[in-house]
């Protein structure tokens, strides 16, 4: 049933121009940084070859683009999750949506999951850009691998985000407003304080990606990613199900 509602809300998706519009932009925008990072890498490549322990094609021209989705897309999702439940509040559609025979945790979880599924797509283009450079010399498999993890978990952490947001009002734009406000709190927290020790950056998004593009994948990056996701999972879940009892 989750399967079949995530189909269902990724034909919505694609059946409006907001969707083609988001993927020809990250793509078009994208790509204008890798050719640029690329381009900057032939011109000094020289350069960085006579330096010790010189970088190599992937910390240079694909970590950073990486680095760049994240920003990228923090501004991007929330205009893709507006809707998810929003919408359906405001069409007053959401009582037929509740009323029908799955669980409440079925139909926030299909949403989130084809919500999931497009950012996992503009992921994907990332890669196809990044294991075009296989032509012209070799890749850090594992650097690339680690970058792509930490970029599908955060726009993961976006995604649950938005969709907690999406499940408190009735107008979309508030919802998208909302969402970057959380985000952009999550992401800039940990500049609050000049303690190194401080508890706020563990609750930095920018912080817990820094290890991803490195090359680490460390065990509390990965549960900070899931526990935010979880959270604001259940916490989706609790709302839907508060407004069910209340219909």
């Amino acid at each position: 049933m989750i399967g079949l509602i995530a189909m269902k809300e990724l034909r919505l998706l694609f059946a409006s121009p907001l969707a083609w519009v988001v993927l020809a932009f990250l793509q078009g925008f994208f790509a204008w940084v890798f050719l640029s990072q690329l381009q900057t890498w032939l011109e000094l490549q020289q350069q960085i070859a006579a330096q010790p322990g010189a970088p190599g094609v992937t910390e240079w021209v694909v970590a950073p683009l990486f680095a760049t989705a994240t920003i990228v897309l923090l501004m991007v999702v929330p205009l893709l999750s507006m809707r998810l439940v929003a919408e359906e509040r405001r069409a007053q559609t959401l009582p037929f949506l509740m009323s029908a025979p799955v669980s409440i945790t079925q139909i926030v979880l299909g949403k989130y999951l084809a919500l999931l599924l497009f950012l996992a797509l503009a992921v994907g283009l990332i890669l196809l850009m990044a294991f075009a450079l296989f032509a012209a010399g070799r890749l850090d498999l594992g650097l690339l691998a680690a970058n792509a993890l930490g970029l599908l978990l955060m726009v993961g952490s976006f995604a649950a985000v938005g969709l907690y947001l999406s499940c408190l009002t009735a107008h979309p734009l508030v919802a998208a407003i909302g969402t970057f406000a959380v985000l952009l709190g999550l992401w800039l927290v940990n500049m609050a304080t000049r303690d190194p020790n401080s508890l706020l950056h563990l609750l930095s998004l920018m912080r817990h990606f820094e290890n991803f593009s490195k090359g680490i994948v460390a065990v509390p990056d990965l549960a900070y990613y899931l526990v935010l996701v979880v959270l604001f999972l259940f916490l989706s879940i609790r709302r839907l199900d508060g407004d069910r009892l209340r219909a």
